[in-house]
This record gives structure tokens, sequence and C-alpha cells, in this order.
């Protein structure tokens, strides 16, 4: 095995461990810390690509704004240290099958996806064509789901906010 399959299997391990630690830890702080390490390690694999302008954009947006929100979140609701409530059985069997329509979906658009072939040169990752494929509206563009990202990273965020708000207890 070479260092560089030695050094992909390491950068998946730490993606894969940490982004279910990420989503099952019970400790909403904790999980934003493992979602961290998710996001680093996600970034690091661009660096291993070679991709440097997307490796940091992942830094910058992700790991720098993103989490640091969602940090400042949890402090700002004053719960940062209690325990989330076990999920009921029926959640976790839609979660089950959410993940399995995610995968099935991926697989989906991937058979779709026109992929070079072997021989092929691989398309330059420049700014310049990535700044243009972001703001091209034509069949390959993606303005819409870039905007479409921005409204679920909205909504993760609101999403936090509810999680993590302080519940009045009720009183009897």
């Amino acid at each position: 095995m070479s260092a560089s399959a030695v050094v992909f299997y390491i950068l998946s391990a730490l993606i894969l461990v940490s982004a279910l630690l990420a989503v099952t830890s019970r400790k909403i702080f904790r999980s934003a810390i493992w979602l961290l390490f998710s996001l680093t390690g996600i970034a690091g694999l661009y660096f291993w690509l070679q991709m440097e302008f997307v490796a940091a954009v992942q830094i910058v947006v992700y790991v720098g704004g993103i989490v640091v929100l969602i940090i400042f979140s949890i402090f700002l609701t004053q719960q940062s240290g209690k325990d989330l409530p076990v999920p009921k059985r029926t959640r976790g069997l839609f979660s089950i099958l959410a993940a399995v329509a995610g995968f099935i979906l991926t697989a989906a658009l991937l058979r779709g996806y026109a992929f070079p072939a072997p021989g092929q040169p691989a398309p330059t990752a420049t700014i310049n064509n990535i700044g243009a494929q972001l703001l091209s509206t034509k069949e390959h563009g993606y303005v819409l789901p870039f905007e479409v990202i921005s409204i679920l990273l909205l909504a993760a965020m609101i999403g936090c906010i509810v999680i993590a708000m302080k519940t009045k207890p009720e009183t009897k």
C-alpha cells in the first residue's frame, strides 16, 4: 500500500468517525466540536487532492464561519452542557430511512454525472473556472445549487437554535 493510500484512509477514517460522533453525541457542544473535526478532515482531503482553493474555502466558510456560528448559538442559548433528550425509536427509524434515501439519490445523481474518461485529462480547477461555473446560469451553472445550499445552512442554523433553546420546566 502506498503512502498516498494511507493518507487517504486516515483522512477518511477521521471524517467518518467524527461525523458519526457528531450525529450520535448527546451533548450539543460536543456535537459541534465533532462537526468541526469532520469539516477539517474534509479540508485535509481537498488539500490531499491538490485543490487548495476549495480547501481554503472549506476552512474559511465552514470551519471558520458556520461551525463558529453554531457554537456561538449554542452558548447564547445557555444550554451548552446539558444532555440532549434520547430520541424516540420512530425518529431513529425515519433517520435510517432518510440516510438510505440520501444514498440512493446520491448514487442516481452520480450515475448521470459525466466523469472524464481514464485517458483524458481532468478539467483544470483555477479560480477563474470556478468563479465562472458558480456564477453561470447556463446548463452546468451552479447559481441555483449555491442558493439552495445557503437556504439549507440557514435552516440548519435555525434548527440548531431550536434544539439548543432553553426550555422552561413545567409547573405542577
